[in-house]
């Protein structure tokens, strides 16, 4: 079987690092990567520091509007599909990435299979959600991390092809989290003895009342705060200054992440998969929005949602202190293989 993978962002490059090693044992595997993210810290780094398979095709689309970026994957996308004519487009979670894959196909009559199908925040003024809901409708095979994602289509109608695997990123956590990193000591850090701020969304990064809120609410804490480019250059141009307990250092790699994630007294993010590899470890997450597509993480308590309010941040800083159980909501770690299976051993 020969199978197209489309990937341009960094949870795409994690996903893909354990579904294609499963992949290329029995079958073809045409890896396209978008060029969504582009820079060093933010994209060529995960290829060589868990040994993805670089792409076959590198489009180097780079950022602009939702329109453009889509429109300049989409005619990259289509004449690789003409050209190397795949039985199968694999698309994974929620980027402008996985809906022009996904649309490049459809038109093109390739079927669809989307990984993290059924994700939803049911918030449609994220562009994650758009794209999640849109590849979700056009997509023949949807795999699904846990029964929440099921239920989620089934109420919307999608109940074919539909598949209960677990969760990949719980695959690449068990898988990575034992590699050494010296990133504790490179920082200066002792394990949980400090909180992990990460912020890349723009309700966040964009809004300078927002930023410095969650920035304040941390006062008295030793945080370590790997800044995303967007992050980075927003508060250059409106000159914010940085309070002195937040250590600001440049993006780290995935295993590195898993690392500090592990060891962290704390994490605050607004990330989607970062939510995840806090309840992974035991770690505390304290979500800097107002809902969550990891809904397990919230209702088993090893998560809060506090948007960027200062107080509800401040307030979790001080008391937010989990101890329940934490059950295996998204698998056993075999997802990737699941994946792969029915990938090919299902006909339609």
């Amino acid at each position: 079987m020969k199978v197209l993978s489309v990937i341009g962002a960094r949870p795409q490059f994690i996903k893909a690092s354990v579904v294609s090693r499963a992949l290329r044992k029995n079958s073809e595997e045409i890896l396209v990567h978008t060029g969504q993210h582009y820079d060093y810290e933010m994209s060529k780094v995960f290829f060589e520091v868990m040994g993805i398979p670089q792409p076959d095709y590198n489009l180097e689309v780079g950022s602009g509007t939702h329109g453009w970026q889509k429109a300049r994957m989409l005619e990259g996308i289509e004449k690789i599909i003409l050209d190397r004519k795949p039985d199968r487009v694999l698309v994974y979670g929620d980027t402008n990435s996985t809906l022009a894959g996904a649309l490049a196909a459809v038109k093109l009559h390739v079927p669809v299979a989307h990984v993290e199908a059924g994700l939803r925040s049911f918030n449609m003024a994220m562009p994650e959600e758009v794209n999640r809901r849109l590849t979700d409708h056009i997509s023949k095979l949807l795999f699904c991390p846990t029964p929440t994602a099921i239920r989620n289509l089934e109420n919307e109608g999608i109940r074919e092809g539909v598949h209960l695997v677990g969760d990949v990123m719980y695959d690449a956590a068990l898988e990575y989290s034992d590699m050494k990193t010296d990133v504790l000591e490179r920082n200066g850090l002792a394990a949980k003895k400090y909180l992990l701020l990460t912020v890349h969304r723009p309700v966040n990064t964009d809004n300078r009342r927002n930023l410095e809120g969650i920035f304040e609410a941390t006062n008295g804490h030793d945080v370590v705060f790997p800044a995303h480019p967007r992050t980075v250059a927003f508060i250059g141009k409106h000159g914010i200054t940085i309070p002195e307990n937040i250590r600001m250092i440049k993006p780290v790699d995935y295993i590195e992440s898993l690392a500090l994630v592990k060891n962290a007294e704390k994490l605050l993010t607004d990330s989607g998969g970062m939510q995840k590899e806090a309840y992974f470890f035991g770690t505390p997450c304290i979500t800097l929005r107002e809902e969550t597509e990891w809904v397990e993480t919230v209702s088993e308590g090893w998560n809060v949602l506090v948007g960027a309010d200062k107080t509800k941040i401040s307030s979790a800083v001080q008391n937010f202190n989990p101890t329940g159980e934490r059950k295996a909501s998204y698998g056993n770690g075999d997802a990737s293989q699941k994946i792969v299976d029915i990938l090919e051993n299902t006909n339609i």
